[in-house]
Parts: C-alpha cells; structure tokens; sequence
C-alpha cells in the first residue's frame, strides 16, 4: 500500500484536469457568476412577500411556521425519487420524516420540495418503455428545478439512486448551485442468488435450455428485497461517484437500507446539510464544491472501480450544467493510468456487498490518493478534504463516529490495491474510424476477444437479432450492427437484451462483437461492444451507410473501428433511413418528440438542454442565433 494519501499528483491527472480547466475557463466563469448573482440575491424566504411565504408553510405545523417566520434558521428542501414499486428508490419512503425530525433536533425546518419520477431500465429492458429511459434523466432535472423554484430554501438533500436519477438530481443541483447540496443514498440490497448462477440461468433460458418458470425463480432470488440491485452497474457506479467528488458522507453509499446504520447515516446528513448553510455558519454552497477537480475524481473512480459505460454520456451533461467541458479523451487518457481494482459483477462474480465488506470506498479511495489519482484537496459535504474519506462510520452508543478504514483488502478477489491491481488499466477507450466515434469498456472482455473482423449482420430493432439466433442465422463469426438506436432516432435505449445471445455464440467458438449507436450500460459484460457511435445513423452517422455482408474490423486495443470497403464505393454510397415511426407512439413515446429532436451527439451528453453557458458565449460573440438555439 502506498505510504502516504498525500502523495504527489500524477501528472497524467494533473495535465487531464488542466486542460479541462482551460478549455471550459470561459463557460466555468459565467457559471460561478451567476450562481453567485444568485447568492448575493438573497434568501429566498426573506425575498418573499408575506402572501408567498403564507403559502409557502401554510400546511406545516405550529412549531415549523414558527421556525420559518423567523428567517434565522435553515430550511431544508427535500427533493425524492421514491416510489414503491422499484426496489432501490422504496426505502426512501420514511426518510422525510427523519429528516424533518433531525431538523427539528437542531432547531431547523426541512420540507418536502418535490418527487421526481424513478423508472427502472431493469422492469423496461427490452421493452418500448426503455425508449424514455435516457431523456427521464432530464426529465428529473426539469422537475427537480420546479420543487427547487419556490425559493424558501437554504440546502437541498437530494435522495435518489438509480441509473439516471442521480446524475438528473446532479444537473438540477448544479443549475441551484448557490445551494449548498447533500446527496443522501438509500443503500443496496442484501446479497441474493449468486450471479454466476444468475448469468448461467439467462444463458440456458437463451438456448432453449431453461424454461420462463426457472428463469423468473433465478431473477426473483437475485432481486429479492428493498434496495438498490447488487451488481455494480449504472446504480452503484452513482453512489461511489458521488461519494468521490464529496457528495455523500464518508463511507455512506454501499450501507443496507433498513439498519441502524442506515437510519443514523440519514440523520447525521441533515445535520451536516444544515451546518453547511449560511444560517449554520459554514456556507457551502454546490458551485463552490464542484469543480473540474471533483469531476475528474469521478472519472477516476468510475475507471479504477469498472464502472457503468452509461456514465460516458451522464457525467459530461452533468460537468456541463456546472460549467464544465469534458470530452471522451479524457476519459481515454484517464483509464490509461488508472488501475482496475475492483471485480463487481459483471466483472467478476461478487456483489457490492461483498466489495463493501472487502473494504469498500475507504480501501479504494486511500489507494487511489496514495498513488496520486485522485485530488485530495477537493471541499466536500462533511467539511474537510476528500482524505477523511478513507473513514468509515460505526455507531458507538447509538452515535455516529468516523475511524479509519482498512490498511488492506480483506479480500483481493473483490478489491485489490494499486500494487497488485487486476488490471493496469481502467479498461475504457474510444474507438474511432470511417464508422464514427464510441466507447467500450473492456474490463470483462478476454483479450482474444478484443479483435474481431467479420462480416456484419444489420438490424434496426433489437428484437429481431432474437429471431436471427433462433434460426441460426449468426453461427458463425458476426459483427451485430444495431443502428438507428441513438437519442434522436429513439432515445437511445439499452441493449442488455442482446448480451445473452452474443454471448452465447462467443461461447460457440466464434468471434462475435456488437457496434452501435445505442447504449449497453453497466451490464457491459464479456462481448466487445462499440457503443454510444457518434454521429448516430439518424444524424449522418455512417453507420447509415453499412449494408450486410461487409466486413468491419474492431480492435480495442488500437482504438479503431473500420469498415473495409473500398474508399471510393464507401464515398458514393447513399445512407438509408430505416422505418423508425413505431418507435415514436405509444407508451407515451409521442409526448417525447421534443426530446428526440433537440438531443444532442453522445460525446456531447446526449441531453436536451444545449451547452447552457456555452451557448450563450458562443451567442455573444456571434457564433450563432436566437432562432438555432
């Protein structure tokens, strides 16, 4: 283990996060200059007239309204994602009351802002409802900016976990940057069946081999109780990230709903929520606390854990509502010097219970700092640098304290350190070639696998790559190209349908690979799959320009994505626009035509909101109009 967390930056992160820093310095200063116009407004109750602000506590009790006439006490605004449907966002059904109640405690109100929705790519996979998934990010965003708009607070605690409900809570916080943030987690569930089992059952039910009885009896014992799903995808890449850049409490994100611990968590960040306000004498507001250094944490933490693939898309909308502007090389140049040091399911078969108990966040987060890859200096909720973050909490006569965590893994086939790690890289690239721009991850991809020439077989829904292994059509070495499948043509669902037969076919002996312009997410597992291309085929994407039976070549290691077809014949080809009108009705789909004409390429966030305060520098010096924003 490195000797010291205070070691010296490495100088890959230190020239990443400088030219960040220099290519977002005119966005990153018209953003701090308005959140703090916003500041300098004032608060925001005692902006009101005395008729808002009657409105405004009119359904709290006595001693609340007592509280908030006053003016000299915080208020907290509460904004949720809870429903009690989806098992991750359940558990926050009783946080309110103990938040209100922690608030009370210290002479404090807390109100009830506002829900956003929660939906659940896991109840959607492979249905028409996934096609709303991506844009319900900005969706909750959107809503979170109303519950915020009312103006009556001093903080906001954010309680939200799954795939696109943080980083939609994150852009909303961002834009309410004078307001000091906490992003309080729900925790995951117990450990259910073990998902080596779970994936063997998914693949024999692909073959034919298992029936729906059996497959739903391993699914139902894998996804089994309240809290948040236990393999590390898009879910529990959130948690860990916002607990990187200062978010969360030290050591919060991976705690079981339903304990003790849990319950005494949730108090103790009110408590600090309301000591981070103005009228708690230790002002701390978002805008101050997340810079380009918090954001290239994030993208340290994500690589050195093998995180989610969907975070190539959210984490550059959520820089940008914070002024920020990161791009995909980046996160290239970043995983080229960040170790992998965790084996979660799909990249292992441990669940994140069984990475918290190996150490979890303290353990990563003390060697990640002892090797200089993540900025230590960084402010953060609990009112000290990120190096109190290699603490974990323990309750001592029902009150919380912090210790030190462990000076080594408790298990190194789950967690390893920077010295032995599984891998010397964070396993994410760009590839890139005459097929466009995308990602990959290959944290689960056996080195064999990550060259692939074949020839491709097109399709332009992902339900008829179903049909085409059902009847054979794939033995053989393939390349899937799903196209037409990016955020202005159907709102980029994922494709996790498509692993088990992929992966299938793999297992047959034959060299298989996915491209698209679609999402895989945090399941990404042992199939390379280039993925997010940018431009998408209904944008001019070349992907448009394929036709079956040619050959495409994609190696990970060397970054490139090729088609090999004669450069003049690959000019003068036409692109065709598949038949894309039964992805827009239905469901709702209709209502979200907005969404899928103003989204915006991969690399750019895939979101609806424009660059915010580049748009608006690129407008003042005449670089575009009114009318094309």
């Amino acid at each position: 283990m490195p000797s010291s967390i205070h070691a010296t930056l490495n100088t890959t992160v230190t020239e990443v996060t400088q030219r960040i820093r220099e290519r977002s310095a005119e966005r990153r200063a018209l953003y701090e200059r308005r959140m703090a116009d916003q500041h300098h407004r004032g608060v925001h109750r005692g902006e009101l007239s005395c008729g808002n602000l009657a409105h405004g506590f009119a359904a709290c009790g006595e001693t609340d309204k007592n509280s908030l006439k006053l003016m000299n006490s915080a208020n907290l605004g509460i904004i949720s994602a809870y429903n009690d449907m989806l098992s991750a966002h359940q558990p926050l059904e009783t946080f309110p009351e103990t938040i209100k109640a922690a608030a009370r405690a210290m002479g404090s109100t807390a109100q009830f802002a506002g829900g956003v929705p929660a939906m659940c790519d896991g109840v959607t996979q492979g249905q028409p409802g996934m096609e709303l998934s991506l844009f319900s990010r900005d969706v909750i965003a959107m809503a979170t900016a109303v519950g915020l708009s009312h103006n009556m607070f001093d903080a906001a605690l954010y309680l939200g976990v799954c795939d696109k409900i943080v980083p939609g809570l994150f852009i909303a916080a961002a834009r309410f940057g004078h307001l000091p943030a906490m992003f309080v987690p729900a925790g995951p569930m117990p450990s259910g069946l073990p998902n080596k089992e779970k994936a063997r059952i998914r693949q024999l039910y692909a073959e034919g081999k298992a029936g729906r009885e059996e497959l739903l009896q391993a699914e139902s014992d894998s996804y089994h109780s309240p809290g948040t799903c236990t393999f590390y995808g898009t879910a529990n890449s959130n948690q860990l990230m916002m607990e990187v850049m200062g978010l969360h409490l030290p050591g919060t994100s991976f705690v079981n709903p339903g304990t003790e611990m849990r319950e005494a968590l949730t108090r103790y960040a009110t408590e600090q929520a309301i000591r981070n306000t103005e009228p708690g004498g230790n002002y701390r507001p978002f805008y101050k606390q997340i810079d380009e250094r918090a954001i290239v944490n994030a993208v340290v933490g994500l690589l050195a854990s093998g995180g989610s693939t969907n975070h190539t898309l959210h984490l550059i909308a959520m820089a940008a509502a914070a002024g920020i502007t990161l791009n995909w090389d980046d996160f290239t140049d970043l995983s080229a010097v960040t170790p992998s040091l965790m084996q979660v399911y799909p990249n292992g078969q441990a669940d994140i219970n069984h990475f918290q108990a190996a150490g979890g966040t303290s353990y990563l987060f003390r060697e990640l700092l002892g090797a200089g890859l993540l900025h230590g200096d960084i402010p953060t909720v609990f009112g000290t640098d990120l190096t109190a973050y290699t603490q974990e909490p323990f309750l001592e006569a029902g009150s919380l304290v912090w210790r030190e965590g462990p000076a080594a893994s408790l298990d190194e086939d789950v967690l390893r350190g920077v010295e032995a790690p599984f891998a010397a890289t964070g396993g994410l690239t760009v590839v890139d070639g005459n097929l466009g721009r995308g990602v990959i991850k290959v944290s689960a991809v056996k080195p064999e696998h990550r060259l692939v020439e074949a020839p491709i077989r097109i399709f332009e829904d992902q339900n008829d790559l179903k049909g085409a292994f059902e009847a054979g059509e794939l033995d053989r070495d393939v390349i899937a190209v799903v196209r037409f499948q990016g955020p202005k043509a159907n709102g980029m669902p994922e494709l996790h349908k498509l692993t088990p037969f992929l992966g299938v076919l793999q297992d047959r002996g034959y060299k298989v690979a996915l491209v698209t312009d679609g999402r895989m997410s945090g399941a990404s597992g042992k199939v390379p799959a280039a993925i997010h291309i940018s431009p998408e085929a209904l944008d001019g994407g070349p992907l448009a320009k394929l036709r079956d039976g040619d050959i495409v070549r994609l190696d990970t290691d060397s970054g490139s994505l090729e088609v090999k077809v004669d450069a003049h014949e690959w000019a003068r080809r036409e692109r065709r626009i598949g038949e894309l009108d039964h992805y827009h009705v239905g469901l709702g789909r209709e209502l979200f035509g907005g969404f899928r004409h103003l989204a915006m390429r991969g690399e750019e966030g895939a979101g609806v909101f424009g660059g915010f305060e580049a748009d608006d520098l690129a407008r003042q010096e005449g670089q575009i109009h009114d009318e094309d924003a």
